[in-house]
């Protein structure tokens, strides 16, 4: 989201998925050369999902340029932008092995952080769970395919990634899961379909997770990026048109208001730099274990989530704070 719901949306009904599309490609088409100031993450492994475009791609990038060892993973492999990565990795000589995962399928999830772990002596010390997908429209017009699909992507998705992923770190007592989650998984704008609450159940389960990972030594950061100009919304149209184009007639007419535009909103108009994102990552990723803050609000302008943050905090602290699980509730959200 950015500073006015309004204006973002007359600027993504004027502009084609087209022009997102090119906006998109030529993000990540960037190099990002090692900055002087960046983090330094030599010696760091990293597994990143859905690597093929946006955050993902982006930081793929950006940590191995930092020193990191990084496992970039995307589903339907093989594609164009598994070979670019590999192409990137060999001109560059940076450090990217490309395996294929989808996170919602339980065999890939298996099969992909095995090879990851095989190829790093049993070990990884950060999981970021990127990927994710939107699919707009009311809540009523999201059927069951859609509804399964948002909630096994971003929510079962993320958490067979951390099922597979916690058993080296907890032998390692060490490690770092980064959720990729949103404004969105604190508050609520009509018409975005079930994103947002596959985002709420991101934010509890990592939350939980948090508290529980506390004595194993492993950290859990929850990135809330806001809205940002990546491909994310010229795949939402596509996963929402599909849904428009098989919705009833008298579901659609029901909601004038929000399901003509289903389908239609790129995203084009956002103007923020989606490097905020990896670069935010980056500096979780560095900073020592047990300090690392249990949120982070990214967007350069529009961070409305954090006075929820902040009261939600107060309100475990309050629930939890004198409790047997009080000392890990409470060093989880002091930091």
């Amino acid at each position: 989201m950015s500073d006015s719901i309004e204006f973002d949306r007359r600027q993504v009904l004027a502009l084609g998925a087209g022009a997102a599309a090119a906006a998109s490609q030529a993000a990540c088409a960037q190099t990002t050369p090692r900055a002087a100031d960046a983090p330094d993450l030599s010696g760091t492994s990293i597994l990143v999902t859905g690597s093929s475009s946006g955050f993902g791609r982006l930081g793929v990038e950006y940590y191995a340029r930092q020193g990191a060892k990084v496992f970039a993973t995307m589903r339907n492999i093989p594609r164009p932008e598994a070979d670019e990565l590999r192409d990137l990795a060999s001109s560059d000589g940076l450090d990217i092995s490309v395996i294929e995962i989808d996170v919602t399928s339980d065999a890939l999830v298996e099969a992909g952080v095995a090879n990851a772990l095989a190829a790093n002596n049993g070990k990884l010390d950060v999981l970021i769970n990127n990927a994710g997908i939107g699919i707009s429209g009311p809540v009523e017009l999201q059927d069951m395919e859609a509804t399964q699909l948002a909630f096994d992507t971003n929510v079962f998705g993320c958490h067979r990634m951390a099922r597979a992923v916690l058993p080296a770190m907890r032998a390692s007592g060490r490690g770092l899961i980064v959720p990729i989650s949103s404004q969105l998984g604190r508050l609520i704008v009509p018409g975005i379909g079930h994103y947002s609450a596959t985002k709420f159940a991101l934010e509890t389960m990592s939350e939980q997770l948090a508290y529980e990972l506390v004595p194993r030594g492993i950290d859990v950061s929850i990135v809330q990026p806001g809205a940002y100009p990546t491909r994310v919304w010229v795949n939402r149209n596509t996963y929402t048109a599909a849904l428009k184009n098989r919705s009833d007639a008298e579901r659609l007419e029901g909601y004038p208001e929000l399901a003509p535009q289903m389908g239609e909103e790129d995203g084009s108009g956002r103007r923020a730099d989606p490097m905020d994102v990896p670069r935010a990552i980056a500096e979780l990723i560095a900073m020592p274990r047990g300090t690392r803050p249990l949120r982070r609000a990214v967007h350069p302008t529009f961070r409305p989530q954090e006075g929820v943050n902040a009261a939600m905090a107060e309100a475990q602290l309050n629930f939890l704070g004198n409790s047997p699980v009080g000392p890990w509730v409470t060093n989880v959200l002091t930091r």
